[in-house]
């Protein structure tokens, strides 16, 4: 129990104490409150409330009060202190928690019968005192540490951390580490060990007991106890699981399982021929044991290529250029296979690293190969059917076997072309037409097979390029051939007239434009050349409304040129309000040489 005493000074005269009484006031000098700090344990048991300690006044008179304040008194949490005002009793009403709060600050004052303060506030202080009611925590549980295969002993894995929310400088919170169980526990039970106060996790064994490929698991679980009490048999536990993880190091280098492989493959097939298969005790999930494959010898005209099968870790041996038998029926190999990852200082690659690889080659029927392909021509159309164009040839490049050859047309769209089914001589079955719609750019394009005599046969396929030059075969032609004009206009331009021609220069234009021979003095059509290709066609004086037919000749710049006389249909038409009415034109008013044969027709007849 404490006592708070109130000590006081020399008497006042009774004159002024009997003032002071009158007036309600307690009065006396110097007097001051001394309160000696409590001390109070947390987690008490029931009954409550409890005595904790007492206020002393020795001097005080009746009506005088005790009054206590502060937080757990009049503030959160409320009711947690309380005194007895008259005896000064101090007692506490509930449970006391420390790690809520660890202590606290009161204020003690006295007042008169009419409630003023006559002494105070002193200051009381209360302390909980801890008790070991928090069991250690490891906040930051499970944990997972990793560490190399082979290190040394003594190697750190990892550190764990507990907490205790009880007083630090007690030893309720004073944490000692151990490691109270490993799975699983060979080859050792004692594989790793723990510093007991500061938590950190080792190997203790030696590097060659750390062996992943001759341990029986690659992950251990640790279960880590903290004790408070520093370590003692009375102090409260936690516990965490603690995974150590055996990082595989590269320290087994990959062996092929035989020392030669065997393969065959048909001349002319590409695609995978073998599957080398090799061993390596590294973790196949990481680079030692993920491998590499050379080849270091036997390569000579890069025919083969050999890659990594990611899930088997095989090496997949490839003909990349297609093989020939009667070139080489055999190959030989040497194959050298590594790790992604270097190997460890003190492993190195053996003999087993390397492994021969025999390839025989299985002769097939090869089909024929012309040469040269393409073959091309320059030939004139036109000429006379029965022509040799060419010759054809192939070989077949089975020289061992001697087999005979023949030819066929495999594709002639315009169906002008003969091949010799024995010696490949080509010759025409028809006209070449440089014109034709199966000429492109001046050439023809068509394609021959070469069949030998093989079981089952082999076919071989060469391609003939002519290019045509260009005979002045076709004629000029004129457009447009209808033309329309108003019997009064004032223009007499009737028509602008061009001309074409299928073939090419020089066989094309300049075109020259004449009108047919007229006879007689009148005149009607004049035509008149603007460039190459176009010329005008006139009226020289206004015609009646009716239909005429204008004879036209174009001729090209051949040699000899050739010429083409066209009809030009002109409509003479009567023109009003800007409509074009030639309707009544209908009538045919033939040329100026028609109308003088039919005159002499005429007078023949009578």
């Amino acid at each position: 129990m404490a006592e708070v005493f109130i000590h006081g000074g020399k008497e006042r005269p009774k004159s002024i104490l009997k003032e002071r009484f009158e007036n309600s006031v307690f009065f006396r000098q110097k007097r001051s409150l001394v309160v000696s700090p409590l001390s109070i344990p947390e987690k008490q048991m029931p009954p409550f409330p409890k005595f904790v300690g007492k206020v002393i006044w020795p001097e005080k008179l009746e009506g005088f009060k005790f009054h206590l304040s502060g937080v757990g008194v009049d503030l959160e949490p409320k009711g947690t202190f309380k005194i007895n005002e008259d005896t000064g009793d101090i007692l506490v009403t509930r449970e006391l928690d420390r790690e809520k709060i660890a202590s606290y600050q009161l204020q003690v004052e006295a007042t008169d019968i009419t409630g003023k303060r006559i002494e105070g506030p002193v200051h009381l202080d209360i302390s909980v005192i801890d008790q070991n009611d928090n069991r250690p925590s490891f906040r930051e549980g499970p944990y997972t540490g990793y560490i190399l295969e082979g290190s040394p002993t003594g190697t750190s894995v990892m550190h764990v951390r507990a907490e205790d929310a009880d007083d630090p400088l007690t030893a309720n919170a004073a944490l000692r580490y151990s490691i109270i169980q490993q799975t699983p526990d060979v080859p050792s039970p004692n594989l790793f060990y723990i510093d007991p106060e500061k938590g950190d996790i080792v190997t203790v064994v030696s590097p060659t007991l750390l062996d992943r490929e001759t341990l029986p698991t690659y992950e251990y679980e640790l279960l880590i106890e903290a004790r408070d009490m520093a370590g003692t048999d009375v102090g409260l536990t936690g516990t965490a699981t603690a995974t150590i993880v055996i990082k595989d190091k590269n320290d087994h280098a990959p062996q092929f399982t035989k020392e030669e492989f065997q393969a065959s493959v048909t001349e002319g097939v590409t695609g995978v021929i073998v599957n080398l298969t090799v061993e390596d005790k590294d973790d196949t999930t990481t680079g030692a044991w993920r491998t590499v494959y050379t080849i270091i010898n036997g390569n000579v005209r890069q025919s083969f290529e050999i890659h990594t099968n990611p899930d088997s870790n095989e090496g997949m041996l490839t003909v990349v250029k297609p093989l020939d038998y009667e070139y080489s029926a055999f190959h030989t190999l040497l194959i050298k296979v590594e790790n992604e990852d270097p190997l460890i200082p003190d492993v190195a690659y053996g003999p087993r690293s390397t492994a021969t690889v025999q390839i025989t080659v299985l002769d097939a029927n090869e089909p024929p190969i012309f040469y040269p392909d393409p073959v091309t021509v320059t030939k004139q159309e036109n000429i006379a059917i029965g022509s040799v164009i060419s010759t054809m040839n192939a070989t077949d490049p089975d020289h061992l076997q001697h087999q005979a050859i023949q030819y066929s047309v495999h594709h002639d769209p315009a169906h002008w072309l003969n091949i010799n089914p024995k010696n490949g001589i080509i010759n025409t079955t028809a006209m070449l037409d440089r014109e034709s719609p199966f000429v492109k750019d001046n050439t023809y394009t068509a394609s021959f097979l070469a069949i030998d005599s093989g079981t089952p046969p082999a076919t071989g396929t060469g391609t003939l390029i002519i290019t045509l030059e260009d005979v002045n075969d076709n004629p000029p032609s004129v457009h447009p051939d209808v033309a329309k004009v108003c019997e009064d206009s004032r223009d007499l331009n009737v028509v602008i007239l061009s001309a074409s021609d299928k073939d090419i220069s020089p066989n094309t234009d300049p075109f020259r434009f004449e009108l047919n021979k007229q006879t007689g003095t009148d005149k009607t059509w004049k035509i008149s050349r603007l460039n190459n290709t176009h010329a005008q066609l006139s009226l020289l004086q206004n015609l009646k409304k009716a239909n005429y037919n204008v004879p036209v000749v174009v001729s090209d710049s051949g040699k000899p040129p050739l010429s083409n006389s066209t009809e030009i249909k002109v409509q003479v038409c009567s023109c009003k309000k800007n409509k074009m009415d030639c309707s009544s034109a209908s009538a045919l008013h033939i040329s100026v040489t028609l109308l003088i044969f039919f005159s002499i027709f005429s007078l023949f007849c009578l």
